[in-house]
């Protein structure tokens, strides 16, 4: 008889049996009279122990065994899956079980997956049962491939194919191979859109993330065509019209066909766009506990104006916003329009439900594992006991995020069980290292090889205090430097810090005139918040400092040093404004910075000088990855009593990855009588900045891409200012924060160079900590 005859009579063989086995079950009286088990034995075992088959066996020895029990035995053991066939006899006293064990999984092998990684799969797979050693169920591999197809469909790879094949193996194994072939994605040949009469497909699609083949979409796939994109592009084709006052916007229906090979998209759209309607009239009912004439200037949408639902969610988020900030945390704001049809216009409404005003019970912090509570609770504008105020407790999240020892700060903010006015604020926070203790090597292509070495803890255990000691060593600079910070030396956020150094610059190899300096110092210096965003700082310093002339030195330091000497003590005052905004330190994509500061020596100084500095920041988020940042840098500083001008050696100087890129590090502005760069005392830079992430790239919180355009120079003094001197740069750069520091990158380009520029389109920084 041949084998596969064979096979099938098997199978009918093992039918007739179940159906027996059913029947016999049916049929209580007949099937199994009632017996007390003297004994339980086993048969068909292979990998499965005797002892797990007793385990949930619901018959033990010395119990009464009749149908009902028996149906009750064989349901548990086929509830476990490990069996394919169980059925029950009687040995005289002895029960006997037989089974068919199902078989067991020996190895589980993918291929041809590239969209998909084998080892997230292999997880997946695990997750819902199917997994090396496990019980093998061809159900859950039909749903694995099912759920494989969902997913390639999901990027668009509708000719995906799905093989699976199962090996039978010795000892009941079997080996599973999962066969992927992908297929290449279908991309959208076409959208149409039709019932539109007020504005063109051109300016509808525009608004649409995905569109036909582009240049660009090998980069952004927005040519792949996805349900979910889909879904985000008709609602946002829905929120166009709504912004623009077409109220009775519908779309109709939405067609996505494919073409044979599965290669080609179509996607149609119909809609009906309705007529445009206008604001009759806005009014504000409800519970007013705000004045309404506090409440009409939040919105922004007037009768007369066309209807926009954009004006509208602004205007109730601004009213929830100012109520939130006044304790009512909980409060409702709604609208009602009501629509005129014959004229085509909107009575808009908004109803005010404040709710009851809340205080706050407790503000709990948790993850602040090193640092102590006192650190994080100074850091509150919102107060325990006092009425809930949103802006508050985002305020109290930002400074605890610039705080810098945390990479995630998050609040909630729960009601309390069993009341309607109390809420309890909680700060998660997961800290990151805030001491290091370094040495490592960079270069750059102004200081050349860096050697540094550091030992620092911006959070020193944990109290918040900063103390640092570094050592530089550069062919420009060597440095020495300790430094310590109380950023809380008063409860009211007075800070207080001194610090010494000494530093050895060699001015040739930064690209300047050619001289060294010795220089050694130590400061005292403090700081006073004036409000939430203003900080007045100032500092009291020694400065010592030896000039030394070169062979090659120029006329302009010879004359200096004739003039003047070579040794000079100075007692040196700083001081400054500053007015920061910004949500972060780095990175930073909202608000901005404005400083003013000032440098002098005091009269009776070995130097007599001053230096004044404007710097102002803005950024802007474009989107939620583009970020415009606009910098823009004033300088200016003179000499007085005996001398005539700014020492040479305090000037300002521009060129380089710092001011304007592309060209060399200190090379713009006025030069000596050698042709080397020797700076001015008047410096004018601005910078336009976008900053992105990394495109294509999940996971790139440490490193950020931008386009810039530089302009600026450095002049001898502010009557020689001239516009036509400034120089223009535009390029492209990166900034990544890698464990061995900061690596920035740019390559720039530029504009208007004069033949005596150093031009230097890629300039680069490795490793420079301080």
């Amino acid at each position: 008889m041949k084998p596969s005859m064979c096979s099938h009579l098997k199978q009918i063989t093992r039918l007739c049996q179940l159906l027996l086995l059913t029947l016999c079950l049916a049929a209580p009286v007949h099937a199994f009279e009632p017996f007390v088990v003297q004994d339980i034995r086993v048969e068909g075992l292979q990998r499965i122990s005797a002892g797990t088959v007793f385990n949930y066996l619901p018959v033990k020895i010395g119990q009464s065994l009749d149908t009902k029990g028996s149906i009750e035995a064989v349901r548990a053991l086929f509830k476990t899956g490990f069996f394919n066939d169980v059925y029950l006899e009687r040995d005289g006293d002895v029960l006997v079980v037989f089974v068919e064990e199902r078989a067991a999984i020996s190895s589980i092998e993918i291929e041809g997956n590239k969209d998909l990684g084998t080892e997230e799969l292999l997880e997946g797979l695990k997750q819902i049962g199917l997994a090396e050693g496990r019980v093998f169920d061809r159900s859950l591999l039909e749903k694995v491939e099912q759920e494989l197809r969902r997913q390639y469909f999901s990027r668009g790879k509708y000719a995906v194919k799905i093989n699976t094949t199962v090996t039978p193996l010795d000892r009941n194994r079997v080996g599973i191979l999962i066969d992927i072939s992908e297929g290449r994605v279908a991309r959208i040949k076409q959208i149409n859109i039709i019932g539109n009469h007020t504005y063109s497909d051109k300016e509808l699609l525009k608004e649409f993330s995905l569109t036909t083949p582009t240049i660009f979409s090998a980069f952004t796939k927005s040519d792949q065509y996805s349900k979910q994109a889909l879904s985000a592009d008709l609602e946002t084709l829905r929120t166009y019209y709504l912004d623009r006052g077409y109220l009775k916007f519908h779309i109709n229906s939405t067609q996505v066909s494919i073409t044979p090979d599965k290669q080609d998209i179509y996607v149609t759209i119909n809609i009906s766009e309705g007529e445009q309607y206008t604001v009759s009239e806005v009014t504000l009912s409800g519970e007013l506990v705000v004045p309404a004439e506090e409440l009409f200037p939040l919105i922004r949408i007037n009768p007369g104006d066309v209807f926009s639902r954009k004006k509208v969610t602004e205007a109730v988020d601004e009213i929830s916003s100012l109520l939130g900030n006044q304790g009512y945390a909980f409060a409702n704001v709604n609208t009602s329009p009501e629509l005129d049809d014959e004229n085509f216009e909107v009575a808009l409404g908004f109803f005010v439900d404040p709710g009851d005003r809340v205080y706050v019970r407790r503000i709990n912090l948790s993850g602040n594992i090193g640092t102590r509570d006192e650190v994080l609770r100074r850091e509150m504008r919102q107060l325990e006991g006092g009425w809930y105020s949103a802006e508050q407790v985002e305020r109290s999240r930002t400074r605890l995020d610039r705080l810098g020892y945390f990479e995630n700060v998050n609040v909630e903010t729960p009601p309390v069980p069993g009341t309607t006015d109390q809420l309890d604020v909680d700060y998660s926070v997961t800290e990151r290292s805030s001491g290091s203790i370094t040495a490592g090597l960079g270069y750059s292509q102004t200081s050349g090889v860096l050697f540094n070495a550091s030992v620092s803890q911006e959070n020193f255990l944990g109290t918040g205090k900063r103390v640092s000691f570094a050592f530089d060593n550069s062919k420009i600079n060597t440095l020495y430097r300790f430094s310590y910070l109380n950023p809380y030396w008063t409860i009211d956020g007075v800070s207080r810090g001194f610090g010494a150094f000494y530093r050895k610059t060699d001015a040739a190899e930064a690209n300047l005139s050619d001289y060294t300096t010795d220089t050694r110092g130590a400061d005292i210096n403090f700081g006073i918040p004036l409000n939430e965003y203003d900080t007045v700082r100032f500092s009291v310093g020694y400065q010592g400092m030896d000039l030394k002339e070169t062979v090659n030195s120029p006329q302009e330091v010879i004359d200096f040093v004739d003039q003047y000497g070579d040794s000079f003590d100075d007692l040196v005052l700083t001081g400054s404004w500053s007015h920061d905004s910004r949500n972060k330190i780095l990175f930073t994509d909202t608000g901005g910075l404005q400083s003013f500061s000032f440098e002098t020596t005091t009269p009776g100084s070995g130097l007599q000088y001053y230096k004044l500095n404007y710097v102002q920041q803005r950024f802007v988020p474009l989107t939620r990855d583009l970020t415009l940042g606009l910098k823009g840098n004033l300088g200016y500083g003179d000499g007085f009593g005996d001398f005539d001008n700014l020492p040479f050696f305090e000037n300002y100087y521009a060129g380089g990855v710092r001011s304007v890129r592309g060209f060399e590090d200190n090379t713009l502005g006025p030069r000596d009588s050698e042709g080397n760069p020797i700076g001015g005392s008047f410096l004018v830079v601005f910078n336009a900045e976008v900053s992105f992430p990394v495109p294509f790239v999940e996971s790139s919180s440490g490193i950020r891409l931008s386009t810039f355009f530089d302009v600026g120079n450095v002049f001898g003094d502010y009557n020689t200012f001239d516009t036509g001197g400034l120089r223009y740069s535009v390029g492209l750069a990166g900034l990544w924060l890698s464990p061995m520091g900061p690596i920035s990158v740019s390559l720039g380009y530029p504009l208007n160079a004069k033949k005596d520029d150093d031009i230097q389109n890629f300039q680069f920084t490795v490793g420079t900590f301080f």
